[in-house]
């Protein structure tokens, strides 16, 4: 027979798996100082320009 499930637990236990996933997140965007953020959205803006001047118009 299958084991017995409280619902509430396995919701709640989601719920705490998924803050702490968005809280890593969080905190490894908060912890950079403002020359890492503005160097990596450069880093960004620049890849997408690129990816842009590859694209082919048919």
């Amino acid at each position: 027979m299958a084991e017995i499930i409280n619902l509430n637990q396995v919701r709640k236990a989601r719920a705490k798996a998924e803050a702490k996933a968005e809280a890593v997140t969080n905190r490894a965007a908060s912890g950079r100082t403002k020359a890492d953020r503005s160097a990596a959205a450069k880093a960004k803006a620049r890849a997408a320009r690129l990816l842009d001047g590859q694209k082919r118009e048919d």
